[in-house]
């Protein structure tokens, strides 16, 4: 529902797609820089206190925002400040609970339990942005926010309640010496930075599965920092009409989600990862060429679908092919990745909408005249033509991943070439 607010308070003050994807490049920056140290962190800390170490920063940066509100001082600087301190520690508590899986279920129900978390994620869209868009005229971002923090003492009452298990043994690093004989104290820690990265590149499929996964998602992030604009763009800032996006996406979600935890899906996890990248690009490109929620809402409902799907059978790759002990370190290595190049999306996206092609669809040119047929010259047409590339090529990088070798024996843990 913060997010949501947000969102909506940030366009007001600014109409600008550049604000909104600053927003996120903000989260995301810190993020590459934490990941080269939470992957150690995570497999050597408790991880039952990092997720409450999150919950509790994020309920904190939520307090300052509304006093800042309330007292009319608010800027959009601090929703970037903000979103930096949340996205730092943000990173921590998610490799602490994502790694805390493996450990409380079975191999054979990793895409079972992850399609569980896509429930959870999901469902809170359904309601989140239904609700705050009916309450933000209403009560506006002052009277959100409070709602927000009563929800943190739920979370973190929880994660006190439950018990979280922790590795039974850690790796062993191998300890480099000096000229006297003496232990190079930085050389372990390179040594343990490096871990991840190291593990996953010695492993051609795992490699692979790397590098095509960080394309999708830096196709993923270039349209989707744009979409919320795009909407609000398209729509007139009319913000029921983006809570019904939403909140649906949060419906196809769920739908997809549950259906896969009946299912548990199948042992050919990679084919069900590239259907999902393909699937989604499908909608993705329709719900872009459309211009109404007539389009908008049957495609996002569709486009959600896939994602418990391919995230799922992502993550059980991952958990399948990496030992409980080495999960801190290796999904950081993955994660440190993925944010870096969704990081350079998210900030490329805004100006490249902003400067370059909302005033190229706008004017008489040549450039115009191809994509004016399909995407009008009107406010939005420029981001809805950037977020229709974008869906073509995740659909593309699906499509060639099933002709990639490293990944079809990927289902099959491999030892280091």
């Amino acid at each position: 529902m913060s997010e949501f607010a947000l969102t909506l308070w940030a366009w007001e003050l600014t109409g600008s797609a550049t604000a909104l994807a600053l927003v996120g490049f903000f989260s995301l920056l810190p993020r590459v820089f934490i990941s080269l140290f939470a992957g150690v962190l995570v497999d050597r800390a408790n991880r039952k206190h990092l997720m409450i170490l999150g919950d509790a920063i994020a309920a904190i940066s939520t307090l300052v925002i509304l006093i800042l509100h309330l007292s009319g001082n608010l800027a959009i600087w601090h929703l970037y400040l903000a979103a930096s301190i949340n996205g730092g520690f943000g990173q921590i508590q998610q490799l602490a609970y994502s790694t805390s899986i493996t450990l409380l279920v079975s191999p054979l129900n990793y895409t079972r339990a992850n399609s569980m978390n896509s429930v959870v994620h999901y469902g809170s869209n359904i309601m989140a942005p239904a609700i705050a868009g009916v309450l933000y005229p209403i009560i506006g971002l002052g009277g959100i926010l409070p709602i927000d923090l009563a929800t943190f003492t739920v979370a973190i009452a929880t994660l006190i309640w439950i018990r979280i298990p922790q590795p039974d043994h850690e790796i062993e690093i191998e300890e480099e010496q000096g000229d006297e004989g003496e232990v190079s104290q930085l050389n372990v820690w390179w040594k343990e930075i490096t871990f991840g990265i190291r593990y996953i590149w010695q492993r051609d499929s795992l490699r692979t599965l790397l590098l095509v996964t960080a394309l999708f998602w830096f196709a993923h992030d270039l349209g989707g920092a744009i979409d919320e604009p795009m909407i609000l763009a398209r729509s007139d800032n009319n913000s029921q009409a983006l809570s019904a996006i939403l909140s649906l996406a949060g419906i196809g979600g769920v739908a997809g989600a549950v259906v896969l935890s009946a299912w548990g899906g199948t042992k050919r996890r990679v084919n069900w990862m590239l259907a999902g990248f393909m699937g989604a690009g499908v909608a993705k490109t329709i719900f872009g060429l459309g211009r109404n929620l007539t389009v908008w809402l049957p495609a996002q409902f569709c486009s959600s679908l896939n994602f418990p799907l391919l995230g799922s059978s992502e993550t059980a790759l991952w958990m399948e092919a990496t030992p409980p002990e080495l999960q801190g370190r290796v999904f950081a290595a993955n994660s440190l990745v993925l944010e870096l190049v969704s990081a350079i999306a998210t900030l490329i996206a805004g100006p490249l909408s902003d400067r370059v092609l909302e005033p190229a669809m706008q004017s008489q040119n040549i450039f115009s005249s191809l994509f004016a047929p399909i995407f009008g010259t009107g406010i939005g047409a420029g981001m809805a033509l950037l977020y229709v590339i974008s869906a073509i090529a995740m659909f593309l990088i699906g499509a060639v991943g099933y002709q990639l070798p490293q990944l079809n024996r990927l289902d099959n843990r491999e030892s280091p070439e």
